[in-house]
């Protein structure tokens, strides 16, 4: 029960959702984890650390092995070089690396500046902080970022800026004017910076990822994050990591300690092989995932929805007011029982989460035969 000055933990969309999509058999198009499990050699790699009694805690930075080969990507990538030692910290997923980073740099009445619509559990890390999350919308359909409005956006209470590219919901892959002009405001306001990267190798068209650690002035005030779980189609590993300098990666690792000290030992045996991947690996993740974008874009659009192609992500964020609807949220809690597809809708990505919003968020990181399946049931459905 819950007692004086106590308030129930609100359910997040994505358990609602799913919850939905196992009561109605639906075709789980909502949300990001893959269907697929990750490369054999990378599975091997962890149930022989298994094997071999690699099963006990590992440091709290993680495992040496690990942290060299997160800062080799960090250099081979980016001309990035944090200190393995140092710079790089292992934790519970990229969702820990944000938590642990909001409550190490950000203090009560703190404002942390993000780019709205945002992954959801930012504003709630941003609290558990004391925090002020302060939205910097970038407007559909394009979903660029407007420099003057983010410059308004800071003030003498901003602590931090909280960049997420490529962006969930969007899939907009900030270009390197973009980047440039978010460092021009961290370096003029002297602000901390915390780069929430999981899809910085999910970039189509030719378009690069360009992280904002490796711009001038920034290194020294930005924490960047990044994931296996996206790249590697392990999620359920929950192994990301943050790096940077030493002084703000010991702040974020003093932190993690007491949210869960250290994680999944063998799966992090499992990543260090990942990450040794060669190129061909990258080229041909995007390749598939182009392939299955387009895949969905094109059904989509052929359905009637109004699409935004994304330029990054396995996300497609579509209006659905040709369908004559104007409220997401009504819409996706209807598509499990009338078509037997679920989604997720854009606006529990905002800050005002009540209002209603016209566009829903579809999920292409599934095999192409489940999303042909999701589209014959979203003709099917939407037709009656």
């Amino acid at each position: 029960m819950n007692g004086p000055g106590r308030t129930r933990p609100q359910t997040t969309i994505f358990t609602r959702m799913s919850a939905l999509a196992q009561r109605h058999g639906a075709v789980n198009l909502g949300q990001g984890f893959p269907d697929e499990s990750g490369p054999a050699h990378v599975v091997e790699a962890a149930a022989a650390a298994m094997r071999e009694g690699r099963n006990q805690y590992p440091p709290l930075a993680g495992i040496p092995e690990l942290r060299q080969a997160i800062a080799e990507h960090q250099r081979h990538w980016y001309g990035l070089a944090p200190d393995p030692d140092e710079g790089v910290t292992v934790t519970a997923g990229a969702s820990e690396a944000i938590a642990a980073a909001m409550l190490a740099l950000v203090g009560p009445g703190d404002e942390v500046v993000a780019l709205e619509p945002f992954y959801d559990s930012y504003q709630a890390c941003v609290r558990m902080a004391g925090g002020v999350l302060v939205p910097v919308r970038l407007e559909a359909p394009g979903f660029r970022l407007d420099p003057a409005r983010l410059a308004a956006a800071v003030t003498d209470r901003t602590r931090v800026l909280l960049v997420n590219s490529p962006h969930n919901p969007t899939g907009t892959v900030l270009g390197r004017a973009e980047l440039e002009a978010i460092a021009a405001v961290a370096i003029e306001r002297d602000l901390l910076v915390v780069t929430d990267e999981v899809y910085e190798h999910l970039v189509f068209d030719g378009r690069e990822h360009v992280p904002l650690a490796s711009l001038p002035g920034m290194w020294e005030r930005t924490v960047s994050i990044g994931s296996a779980g996206k790249t590697f189609s392990l999620t359920g590993w929950k192994i990301g990591w943050a790096t940077g300098p030493a002084a703000l990666v010991e702040r974020v690792q003093g932190v993690k300690q007491w949210l869960s000290f250290a994680c999944g030992t063998p799966f992090q045996y499992g990543v260090a092989a990942a990450l040794a991947a060669g190129e061909d690996y990258y080229r041909e993740y995007v390749a598939g995932y182009g392939e299955r974008r387009d895949l969905l874009v094109a059904g989509l659009r052929d359905l009637g929805f109004d699409v935004r192609e994304p330029e990054g992500t396995y996300f497609v964020t579509t209006g659905i007011e040709p369908f004559g609807y104007q409220d997401g949220m009504a819409f996706c809690l209807e598509l499990p029982e009338r078509c037997g597809v679920v989604a997720i809708p854009n606006q529990v990505f905002y800050l005002d989460a009540d209002i209603p919003r016209p566009e829903v968020r579809f999920a292409f990181c599934k095999p192409v035969e489940v999303l042909e399946e999701g589209l014959a049931r979203l003709r099917a459905g939407l037709a009656r």
